[in-house]
């Protein structure tokens, strides 16, 4: 913006096509619409001008693609024809022959200069059809930067004004025409001079990406041409989806020329990029055209995610097009959910800037069948990746690999890779689809610990919890009670058999104790049918792993819904098992001398213990002499100096604290089953909505009360 309202740009009388091309850019960028449409009805002025020796337009096109953009509406009907006939005249007429060198006017500039040839092709050919942007030559003319230029804004300028655009709001609904023997029949068409210029700038936009597809066949002699003709060859479908979704009757000769460039582009590696656009123009005319594209598809997600993980590009274009394609997917979804091992292959290498994409992705990759192997695969994400690694080391040559590359300090990876005894885990964990039967990659975790500590795994473990998150927040959206006990008891198993990269453990059992919660919440009755498997992993010691939160989760669960008023089923005898189970535990683990094959037992463990231990005695009355006892020796102990030596004060003061509470409920059992074990109506209580209940009345009348007193004591 200007710094000052006094200062302003003059632009108004601007003859020199680059100033005017500059200044524009300035002013557009401020974005007043006024402005804009004025700067747009001065560029096109210049535009509509036929001078062949007149000023260079080449600056004004980029110009007008924006205003088109900012402001639709600025082009009446009439300039956007003129706009459309000149846009045929660059593409489709642009001159072959190349153009001349500017001459230095030094002393042996002579007007015998070598006159220039015709332009050629990327292979060195002589050029024998009309000009592209693939075409090269030494020197290019005006008309052919311009066809260059009209190539860039095409597809941009083609939605603006087909159907359904600005410029023709109340175009015809040509939808039914798709597939049908009309469309097919219309394209020997009328000639394409007596078309409108709309349709005409079609008809050569087709002529123009069949030409770009048939030059991309050809060998470029330099890298730069390569590259240049990957990017157009990715451009040039997309335009011909657009000319296809304006017109069904390009529908037809498109389908012929894209399936033999599909055929063609599966055996070049390095094409890989414009399966995907490809992929989408099937989506999205594919039935319409009764054509079944799922071998397409098939490929699609079978070998580009398999062959290509390590492209970043291609992984960020690869899941936006997943992302960007779910409306059109339709009956092929399955394939799409099918593939997520194959999917999160680039998750695995490239983690930190796809995990946001992968959460908005993986709603849609889950449903009831799929997502207990989900989420195996999700806490093995860290493995797949230093398997990911191995695999691709051990497919170069020495010389080639990475100096930071861990595995060449380790030949050990690379020899168990090719050892029988792990290649069928290997091929399990790297699978293109979904099997539906997962695998314990325990014996994996172990032999490839030496690639734990790569940046990359090391990247991808910090990812995990926040994709465990998205995957449980979509996941409880369906899950019915069997799925729910079925996630719950995968979370217990996979507790303490994690992928020892450092610091993993700790930030992944923070997130599978609250989302053990979240089920047990959603579906209390599973602590009922899932009491075995609770009482054992309650039994081993494997709970205590880390800060002991999932271990903390089960103790909490177990005292709060194990219960007859949340499952009917409970009884007597399941109560006196698990506060048996209980007891034990926190016996062991309150030794001043603990179990060798018991760690250190955080103080947040024992509060847990002891108070789901008063839980059940309230529950079953005949424990609670037991419990009492229990409490008291608690209480005794943590006050002994002997417990200095195993918790600090605080903690020795928080569980004293406890104990001596849940004594004094105890000493009142009534009350202690009321407040351990409230109803519903306690648990959720309607006091602050009610108005018809005594409560409001009273605390509204003692407030009163208080009031009045506070007014009668002196200021």
């Amino acid at each position: 913006m200007s710094p000052s309202d006094s200062l302003s740009l003059s632009w108004e009388h601007v003859q020199n096509t680059r100033q005017l091309g500059l200044l524009a850019s300035v002013l557009l960028a401020q974005g007043d619409q006024k402005l804009v449409r004025s700067v747009g009805q001065r560029v096109l002025k210049v535009l509509e001008s036929r001078q062949p020796e007149g000023p260079s337009l080449r600056h004004l096109l980029p110009v007008m693609s924006k205003v088109a953009s900012l402001a639709p509406d600025t082009l009446h009907e009439d300039q956007t024809s003129a706009l459309n006939k000149r846009l045929v005249d660059w593409l489709r007429y642009a001159s072959v022959q190349q153009g001349v060198a500017h001459s230095s006017g030094g002393f042996f500039s002579t007007p015998r200069a070598r006159q220039p040839g015709p332009v050629t092709e990327v292979d060195g050919a002589v050029a024998t059809d009309f000009f592209t942007v693939l075409s090269t030559g030494q020197h290019f003319t005006e008309d052919q930067w311009l066809n260059v230029q009209a190539f860039s804004m095409l597809r941009a300028w083609l939605l603006h004004s087909g159907p359904g655009g600005p410029r023709t709001p109340a175009a015809d609904d040509r939808s039914e025409l798709e597939g049908s023997t009309l469309s097919v029949l219309s394209a020997a068409s009328t000639a394409s001079h007596l078309l409108p210029p709309q349709e005409r700038l079609r008809e050569k936009a087709f002529e123009y990406c069949q030409r770009l597809i048939e030059q991309s066949n050809r060998r470029a002699l330099r890298k730069a041409d390569s590259d240049l003709q990957k990017a157009c060859l990715v451009e040039a479908v997309l335009v011909l989806d657009v000319l296809c979704r304006q017109d069904p009757s390009f529908l037809y000769r498109t389908l012929s020329c894209l399936r033999a460039l599909h055929a063609r582009l599966c055996g070049d590696p390095a094409c890989v990029r414009a399966l995907l656009p490809i992929a989408r123009f099937f989506l999205t005319h594919g039935e319409a055209a009764a054509v079944g594209a799922e071998a397409v598809y098939q490929h699609l997600f079978t070998r580009l995610p398999s062959d290509h993980f390590h492209s970043p590009m291609l992984a960020f274009e690869f899941i936006q097009f997943c992302r960007d394609s779910l409306p059109l997917f339709g009956r092929n979804l399955g394939i799409l959910r099918m593939s997520f091992p194959n999917l999160f292959k680039f998750l695995a290498w490239n983690s930190p800037p796809l995990t946001s994409e992968f959460v908005a992705l993986l709603p849609v990759l889950l449903d009831a069948g799929t997502a207990v192997e989900t989420l195996h695969l999700l806490l093995d994400l860290p493995c797949l990746t230093a398997a990911l690694d191995l695999h691709l080391r051990s497919s170069q040559a020495a010389s080639e690999r990475p100096l930071w590359d861990v595995s060449l300090r380790t030949p050990g990876c690379l020899e168990a890779l090719r050892d029988p005894q792990f290649q069928g885990l290997f091929q399990h964990l790297l699978r293109a689809k979904a099997s539906g039967t997962p695998e314990r990659l325990a014996p994996l975790h172990q032999l490839l610990q030496p690639l734990a500590s790569c940046a990359r795994v090391a990247q991808c473990a910090e990812a995990v919890p926040t994709l465990l998150q998205a995957f449980f927040s979509a996941v409880t959206q369906f899950a019915d009670g069997a799925l729910a006990s079925q996630l719950a008891l995968l979370l217990l198993e996979r507790s303490d058999s994690l992928y020892q990269v450092p610091g993993y453990e700790a930030r992944v059992h923070r997130v599978l104790s609250a989302q053990f919660l979240a089920l047990c919440k959603l579906h209390p009755s599973l602590v009922v049918e899932r009491a075995k498997e609770l009482l054992e992993f309650v039994g081993s010691a494997g709970g205590l792993r880390g800060s002991g939160r999932v271990l903390t989760s089960v103790v909490w669960a177990i005292g709060e819904y194990l219960s007859v008023s949340w499952d009917r089923r409970c009884t007597v005898e399941q109560i006196n098992k698990f506060f048996e189970a209980l007891e034990a535990l926190l016996f062991e683990v309150t030794q001043l001398r603990p179990s060798v094959t018991l760690p250190k037992c955080p103080p947040q463990v024992i509060t847990a213990l002891m108070t789901t231990l008063t839980k059940l005695a309230s529950r079953s009355q005949d424990l609670i002499p037991r419990v009492s006892l229990f409490l008291s020796k608690m209480r005794t102990l943590a006050q002994s100096t002997a417990a200095s030596s195993v918790h600090s004060e605080e903690d020795a003061g928080a569980i004293c604290t406890r104990a001596t509470e849940l004594l004094n409920l105890l000493k009142m059992p009534s009350v202690a089953q009321f407040v351990l074990t409230p109803s519903g109506e306690v648990s959720e209580p309607r006091y602050h909505r009610d108005t018809n209940t005594a409560l409001p009345l009273a605390l509204r009348t003692v407030s009163r009360l208080v009031e009045r007193e506070a007014g009668l004591l002196p200021g």
